[in-house]
């Protein structure tokens, strides 16, 4: 059985677990993570040296690094149907899922920790407003990209894509700042919650 190793309370925890449901995976998992058992701990970093959750064990396979780990579940779990085998139809969902990882999640870190987190190191108002402005910026380009595809982040049909990107659209809208009127986005938003590992990983109350 699959065994994922976080806390359910981590975004990047939370892609795998709705990845799982949207494939019937059977997974186990281990509380790492603030709170729990420190990363910092031995054992996890003999798993992985950045001591980052998730990390996944299936069988003797060790993966970090919650994207590689989408790509692989969808490999390995007959996901066809959300991540395409043909280049030309896999490329915009990588394109995507690697759009979240460097622009949008850079773009909310500072506001995310300002705001959420209320971490000390992060409540220089200048800075904070910059970051909610390029936050904004960021999710204006989400939104253009919705409204050409009017359903889904890569095209018509759910993708690999819509995970990271749909559990980022629900920290948009569950962190305390003046939120555009971004009205794709919402749609967006409204539509992912009709699905039931959404409901559960993504919309749930969580940032």
């Amino acid at each position: 059985m699959l065994k994922i190793l976080g806390r359910d309370s981590s975004i990047n925890v939370r892609k795998v677990l709705w990845l799982c449901d949207e494939l019937s995976i059977p997974w186990e998992r281990e509380e790492w993570g603030d709170g729990f058992r420190s990363t910092r701990d031995p054992a996890f970093l003999a798993l992985n040296p950045n001591a980052l959750i998730p990390v996944i064990k299936d069988q003797d396979l060790v993966l970090w690094e919650s994207n590689a780990i989408l790509r692989y579940l969808a490999n390995a779990w007959h996901g066809e149907g959300i991540y395409s085998p043909q280049p030309r139809e896999r490329a915009p969902i990588d394109q995507w899922i690697d759009w979240q990882a460097t622009e949008l999640n850079t773009a909310w870190r500072y506001a995310f920790m300002s705001l959420v987190r209320h971490s000390p190191a992060h409540q220089d108002p200048r800075l904070l407003a910059a970051a909610c402005k390029g936050w904004t910026h960021s999710m204006s380009i989400l939104n253009q990209q919705l409204e050409k595809t009017g359903r889904y982040v890569a095209g018509r049909h759910f993708s690999l894509a819509d995970i990271p990107i749909g559990l980022s659209v629900n920290r948009w809208y569950e962190t305390p700042l003046d939120h555009a009127d971004f009205p794709a986005v919402r749609t967006y938003y409204e539509r992912l919650t009709e699905r039931s590992g959404y409901a559960r990983w993504g919309r749930n109350g969580t940032p």
